[in-house]
């Protein structure tokens, strides 16, 4: 059995949408005070060694059993949500309760969910991974596949034991000519695209970041943005997967479309994906054009928006009347990149921010403390980007809705003193910074044509507006509107069997900008009744479904009844289970999110 690998990783903020981000690791550090990260690990592959003693491994194996449960006790009350107060807290226990070496706390990246687990395997090859699937399977143990941990909803963590492919990151095969590309599925996105630039060549779209795995990124249905362009699972031609039941197989459209099509967008419940290969599209130069508008502009030009760009998003901001539109294009080769001399400086744009950042401080922080702070955050305040300066204005009073309304305010006027073009490769152009740790909803629903948009998908957006400020939520910004082409995966909240159709996905966001235990557990309270009440009034007026990176598995019975049947009116539930069976049947790739969201009968 491979030893599992624990490690502390400290990573910028990227996204919602999403990055990892795992715990420090429960265990003790090495002499050298050294973690080794899971999720980007150093290459090592090694089997568990076994103490020659058989009573000194059963001493061992009882008191980690003891050590556990008094752990366990304690992480109930401190590990959720995750504290720097929780931290030091844990840490005085495990100085008088030492945990075993190979018990890992591993997180998703904003800490929304986590958990603790002895077995977190990390094959280096195809074989070893064959080998790890095969004798998991004989044993009945655990093994779900964990991407990057960027998941909102953790949807890929299980206390019973993951495999994560980070190891298994090359580039395999390069086809110029067919454009196409095929890679190990541990492979991030951006390298990935580092990998096959001089080819010419790069993916078809991206979404908001760059460190999912390839593997991770196609099995949730990950999406960028442009009415013509396809969630990323439409770029995958074919798989090489390896299945507990039949081994390792490879299918495509034309040697197994059922399956295919079943898998493509497989949530992992159907093997471990270890190869893919892709069609890729010529690597062009984009232009970005920024623009702040409102809704009665929108409404005007959403159709043409729409079918003349190849990426649009919208990004509303709650509480005023202000909309930005990105678009992005290719740069003409004719008439090339566009002339444009910005009215403000990078600087000028974010400075009422800043001045907006002090006040604040001063207002929330009185007398000697407030000047101090002050003074310290002068010294980097002109250090932070905007992202970052919201976090630290939404961190003084995340939950008051006027405070909130504000930061609002700030972020609009931040926009329009940014408008302009920027050009830049599409890998680099299509990325957006969506601050720190944060909850996510995010519902894709048919938005009609390309040809004739049904204006529902903006309509949901009024409505949602209107939500908002009538039940004064605290609501930050933005709310983001991207909109993608069909899937014909089966399990993609965007499949259709209609080729025209398009698909528009919003997403509400709640922001995490505090390490306070009780503050964020407040934020996740309003986050999800924000949440709840955009599902009840919405949803299903528009047959919107969440992304299964952000779905979240309700606790009341009921509620999860109801969720299980809406989810049977949408997808191919009874095949893909059925698949399940067939491929998984001791169900080692599974987890609780999937059982809980596709129970199988044991009559099927």
């Amino acid at each position: 059995m491979m030893r599992a690998l624990s490690l502390r990783r400290n990573l910028q903020s990227l996204h919602h949408h999403h990055l990892f981000k795992p715990l420090a690791s429960a265990t003790s550090t090495t002499a050298g005070g050294n973690f080794k990260d899971p999720f980007n690990p150093v290459r090592v592959f090694s089997t568990a060694t076994q103490s020659s003693s058989s009573s000194d491994a059963e001493l061992r194996k009882y008191i980690g059993y003891a050590a556990l449960t008094l752990f366990c006790g304690v992480a109930t009350y401190y590990s959720f949500p995750f504290s720097e107060n929780a931290k030091h807290k844990k840490a005085q226990l495990f100085r008088y309760a030492p945990l075993p070496e190979d018990l890992h706390s591993v997180s998703n990246w904003s800490g929304t969910h986590e958990v603790l687990t002895r077995y977190f395997h990390q094959p280096e090859n195809l074989q070893q991974l064959e080998d790890l699937v095969k004798d998991s399977n004989e044993k009945r143990t655990k093994i779900r596949p964990v991407g990057s941990g960027l998941s909102p909803n953790g949807i890929g963590l299980a206390r019973a034991g993951m495999v994560n492919l980070a190891l298994m990151d090359k580039v395999l095969e390069v086809d110029k000519e067919k454009k196409r590309v095929t890679v190990q599925a541990g492979i991030r996105v951006q390298q990935l695209v580092d990998g096959i630039k001089d080819y010419g060549i790069t993916l078809q779209n991206f979404a908001s970041i760059r460190e999912q795995q390839i593997g991770g990124i196609v099995q949730v249905g990950a999406h960028g943005t442009g009415a013509r362009l396809p969630p990323i699972d439409e770029q995958v031609i074919s798989m090489k997967l390896v299945t507990p039941a039949r081994g390792t197989i490879e299918i495509s459209k034309e040697d197994d479309p059922e399956l295919f099509y079943l898998a493509r967008c497989g949530l992992g419940g159907l093997g471990v994906v270890a190869e893919v290969t892709l069609q890729c599209v010529e690597r062009q130069e984009l232009v970005e054009h920024t623009s702040v508008t409102n809704m009665k502009d929108i409404k005007k030009n959403h159709k043409k928006l729409l079918s003349e760009n190849k990426h649009v998003k919208y990004l509303y901001i709650p509480y005023t009347d202000s909309a930005v539109v990105v678009t992005c294009n290719p740069v003409s080769k004719r008439k090339g990149p566009p002339k444009f001399k910005p009215k403000y400086s990078e600087d000028e744009a974010i400075q009422h921010v800043r001045d907006l950042y002090k006040e604040c401080l001063n207002k929330y922080r009185a007398g000697e403390i407030a000047a101090k702070s002050v003074d310290d955050d002068q010294r980097n305040i002109n250090e932070l980007t905007f992202t970052e300066l919201r976090d630290k204005l939404l961190a003084l009073d995340p939950l008051n809705k006027n405070h909130v309304m504000k930061v609002n305010h700030a972020e609009a006027e931040f926009w329009r003193k940014s408008e302009g073009y920027r050009v830049g490769w599409s890998d680099e152009i299509l990325g957006f910074d969506c601050g720190g740790q944060q909850w996510v909803s995010e519902t894709c629903f048919p938005a009609g044509t390309l040809s004739k948009p049904s204006m529902r998908d903006l309509e949901f957006i009024e409505e949602l507006l209107q939500l908002i400020e009538k039940k004064e939520l605290p609501a930050p910004a933005p709310i983001e509107q991207r909109w993608t082409a069909r899937s014909q995966s089966y399990m993609s909240p965007a499949s259709s069997s209609s080729e025209e159709d398009i698909f528009s996905w919003v997403g509400i966001i709640m922001y995490l900008p505090t390490m306070d235990a009780r503050q964020r557990k407040e934020i996740t309270e309003e986050f999800f009744h924000y949440r709840g009440l955009t599902q009840k009034k919405l949803w299903d007026k528009y047959s919107a479904f969440e992304h299964w990176a952000k779905i979240e598995v309700p606790k009341d019975k009921e509620e999860l009844a109801d969720l299980q049947a809406r989810l049977k009116r949408r997808f191919p539930v009874d095949a893909y289970n059925k698949a399940r069976k067939e491929l998984d049947p001791n169900r080692i790739l599974s987890n609780n999110l999937l059982e809980k969201l596709f129970p199988i009968s044991e009559s099927m």
